[in-house]
């Protein structure tokens, strides 16, 4: 008799009964999908994984500590098999069937009546992917096309347009440190969907490549300003567009409010009565460090870090950092923004009390093809920035935790 395909079909679970056999790995595995489901699940099985035992101490499933028994798939609309025992599986089996019960079972595929496919999800999506010719089942081949498929979704290299009515509005995303694989996948996805992307120059520019024709992307850098300061002039574009019922997405390096001035760019969409979404991103104070090999905290040399902004000199009356405090932390010190200062900010933790043999890193363009990074100390660090050439964007790392570790990219 010929082989036929099998049916796909999405099942409709909430509150109904599906009764689980064996607590092993394939339970775990499946068994948080069924109570994402909302299924009353029940658990037969005389032994079971610690996580799926934490699954029953939450009360999201039901277990009863016993091998199983004839009439324990009484009221279930779904069985999963996925029992050691070949004995109780075949009756399980059995009992399915007799009940008209679809069974999984996770010990011989070609006796069950129902298949779980491989699937995956993406914004209230589910991709599911079985194969359709049984003779030729291959559980990775599957699990790697659904893969590709979602990540095609979450990433926005495979687009498919909706089909309904988008309500306008602006993203902020955080773009990351610079390297484009280090974007969200969200903040890919909103990037996918955009008509307008404005965007700073720290973002990752790579992405803007991929970007379909018909989207206009604007360098902030080059929006006119008139008499509006820089920070208006970005606000007032981020509003113009989203008020023509366009979906912009504000594109910015690293994180969106870590200096990046996105609660400013937040309230004035706000005071506008515009909808805003923020999209965390990877910040360059942690991610950058740790691309040349530095980690920012370390068991016994390290166990706070401090972020800090140098783009105003500690003599400059603008300055809000206490830099008195900074130079008596045993901890890590990353400064952002602060290549042309760091001779002068150097000068103050020392004089403040910070020993000048303190470790300090630069490390220019992070995570990027083109990185690089200058080792130095606190007496030093003003002249090999300048003798090095060191420019922004860079960060810098003053603390013990420059000499863990190996030296460069890891």
């Amino acid at each position: 008799m010929a082989e036929h395909p099998a049916y796909p079909v999405g099942l409709r679970l909430t509150g109904r009964r599906v009764v689980v056999l064996g607590g092993g790995q394939v339970a775990q595995r499946r068994l948080p999908a069924l109570i994402a489901a909302g299924a009353d699940i029940r658990l037969v099985s005389p032994e079971a994984t610690p996580s799926v035992e934490a699954m029953a101490d939450t009360g999201e499933i039901t277990w009863e500590r016993r091998p199983y028994t004839e009439g324990d798939l009484a009221g279930a609309w779904y069985v999963l098999i996925a029992t050691s025992d070949a004995e109780a599986a075949e009756a399980a089996s059995a009992e399915a069937e007799r009940h008209r019960v679809w069974c999984v079972r996770s010990d011989d595929a070609d006796r069950a009546t129902a298949w779980t496919p491989a699937t995956g999800h993406s914004e209230g999506v589910t991709v599911a992917v079985l194969t359709t010719d049984a003779r030729h089942r291959d559980p990775r081949h599957t699990a790697a096309i659904r893969d590709a498929v979602v990540e095609g979704l979450r990433d926005g290299t495979l687009v498919a347009p909706h089909r309904r009515t988008r309500t306008a509005g602006v993203a902020l995303v955080g773009g990351g440190p610079g390297d484009p694989d280090l974007i969200t996948v969200r903040g890919r996805r909103l990037l996918a969907e955009a008509d307008v992307v404005i965007a700073d120059r720290l973002g990752p520019r790579d992405l803007l490549a991929e970007l379909p024709p018909h989207v206009e992307v604007i360098d902030a850098a080059k929006i006119p300003y008139g008499r509006f300061m820089a920070q208006e002039a970005i606000n007032n574009a981020l509003i113009e567009h989203a008020k023509q019922g366009k979906a912009v997405v504000r594109l910015k390096g690293g994180d969106p409010f870590v200096f990046g001035r996105g609660m400013e760019e937040a309230q004035a969409l706000a005071e506008a009565g515009i909808a805003c979404t923020v999209v965390p991103g990877i910040s360059s104070s942690v991610s950058v460090p740790g691309a040349a090999g530095i980690p920012v905290t370390h068991r016994g040399v390290a166990h706070e870090f401090t972020v800090v902004s140098g783009h105003v000199a500690p003599d400059d009356e603008r300055s809000l950092v206490d830099w008195p405090s900074l130079a008596k932390l045993t901890g890590t010190l990353v400064i952002l923004m602060g290549v042309d200062k760091i001779g002068k900010i150097a000068e103050a933790l020392v004089a403040h009390g910070k020993s000048p043999d303190t470790p300090v890193a630069l490390v220019q363009e992070g995570t990027t093809a083109a990185q690089r990074r200058v080792d130095a100390t606190l007496a030093t660090v003003g002249e090999v920035a300048v003798a090095q050439e060191v420019r922004p964007p860079a960060v810098i790392v003053v603390g013990e935790v420059v000499a863990v570790g190996a030296h460069g990219t890891v």
